[in-house]
């Protein structure tokens, strides 16, 4: 029986990562990765392959940077774990041992099994498994009337691109007052919601699914709590994800309370020798230090290179001391991110705030032909100016200053600290350096503290 010093499963952005930085900070190791599938998927590229992309291959993602790093890959399935013996089987009936075992299985779409009708042929879900996308894209392609369940960002990426392919009637529906909900501010997702209806999609709000409505086992229609009946030969439900842990579970590893695996802030697990990295490891909170259950590929890549440098002993000390949402995207040519705390999550977890924005062009002369309106939202501690959270929206740049917002946030720099922030600009590049909305935004919470 052939032994490992590390057994990865699954070849997400996670176990990738994890995997490459181990192989390199341990050249002489070695490091077997179990997938089920040769070829993976980008996961916040898959809406765009309903539209943007012409082909599912144009999204693909697989293991070659860990093989060519050195690892070992297998295509199989993981079926048991003896954690005891520090030994796995695999569907063909192959068995191994590990010296560590890395748990980066994911998550997958939750199934709505609360709406009658869910199983009916025709109600599909975001899965981030390549052949099952690529059937989808085909099944997307021949219907005329698709409705996407939930708001959040993967439905309404699929909702929009869905609908730009021109050949089908999309309608969008969202039990909350608006889309975009969960990582946003009011005001934002408001403003989220509208580009929605601007790009075409056909976007209900505050609207229940009561029943998915089918004839001979096929899907036509929902029947929403209005009792309104409407048509579709094709539902895609995208209401969330769940951590992929039922391995885990059976293996005796510790669940949080959200059914994600428990993990240091070194990615181990409650059994010795077994770790956890990405969508099926817990997280916690960067401001509360509570659980949560953001699932982003950056927050998995981050977590995965953390583990791969001290899989063999603590290296280097992890630097963050939670989880911070970091999101963006990019709906009917208008950009909107966001990093930490809004005005829903502050006051939920009862921190007191102080925010202020500005709002100016992204290039400058603003006369250039290509320039945007920007505007920049800061929300800080009311008692020492630190950064607790932003939103950014507007033109493309938005997607970078987020990333710039949320080290600001994970350093703890205060407003004080960003009027001073020394930065370079250029006309064709960036704002003016005159009225650079990030330091604008932070004299506008100065002023309101100096009050």
């Amino acid at each position: 029986m052939k032994k490992h010093d590390v057994i990865i499963i699954g070849a997400g952005p996670a176990g990738i990562i994890a995997g490459v930085t181990a192989k390199k900070q341990n050249p002489n190791k070695q490091i077997l990765m179990i997938t089920e599938a040769q070829k993976g998927l980008v996961p916040c590229g898959i809406p765009y392959v309903f539209n943007n992309l012409d082909d599912v291959s144009q999204n693909a993602m697989g293991p070659k940077s860990f093989v060519d790093a050195g690892g070992e890959l297998i295509i199989d399935k993981l079926i048991s774990i003896d954690a005891e013996a520090h030994q796995i089987k695999t569907a063909s009936g192959i068995e191994y041992l590990y010296g560590k075992l890395v748990f980066a299985t994911g998550s997958q779409p939750v199934v709505p099994t609360f709406i009658p009708g869910y199983d009916l042929d025709g109600v599909d879900y975001i899965k981030k498994n390549y052949a099952y996308i690529e059937s989808l894209q085909k099944k997307a392609r021949d219907a005329k009337h698709i409705i996407v369940i939930g708001g959040g960002f993967i439905g309404a990426e699929v909702a929009e691109q869905l609908h730009m392919r021109g050949d089908a009637k999309v309608s969008l529906i969202e039990l909350e007052k608006n889309c975009f909900s969960k990582a946003f501010s009011s005001e934002m997702a408001e403003i989220a919601t509208e580009k929605l209806r601007e790009a075409g999609v056909n976007v209900l709000t505050s609207t229940k699914v009561v029943e998915f409505i089918g004839e001979s086992g096929k899907v036509t229609g929902v029947r929403i709590d209005s009792g309104e009946v409407i048509t579709a030969d094709l539902i895609i439900s995208s209401v969330g994800y769940k951590p992929n842990t039922d391995l885990a579970k059976n293996t005796g590893v510790r669940l949080n309370t959200i059914g994600a695996i428990y993990v240091d802030n070194y990615g181990r697990s409650n059994l010795e020798d077994i770790f956890a990295v990405g969508d099926c490891a817990g997280t916690k909170g960067f401001i509360t230090g509570s659980e949560d259950n953001i699932m982003l590929a950056s927050t998995a890549t981050a977590e995965a290179r953390i583990l791969g440098y001290n899989l063999f002993g603590i290296r280097i000390k992890r630097c963050f001391a939670g989880t911070l949402g970091v999101f963006s995207t990019k709906i009917h040519n208008f950009s909107m991110a966001s990093a930490g705390l809004n005005d829903n999550s502050a006051k939920a977890a009862n921190v007191h705030f102080i925010k202020a924005e500005f709002t100016d062009v992204d290039r400058h002369p603003g006369t250039l032909k290509d320039t945007s309106p920007l505007s920049v939202r800061l929300f800080a501690s009311s008692t020492d100016g630190s950064i607790l959270g932003g939103e950014v929206w507007g033109g493309d740049s938005a997607g970078e200053i987020i990333n710039i917002i949320s080290l600001a946030i994970q350093k703890k720099v205060s407003v004080y600290e960003l009027v001073s922030f020394q930065i370079g600009t250029h006309p064709l590049l960036t704002a003016a350096p005159t009225k650079y909305q990030l330091i604008k935004a932070a004299e506008g919470i100065i002023a309101k503290l100096q009050k």
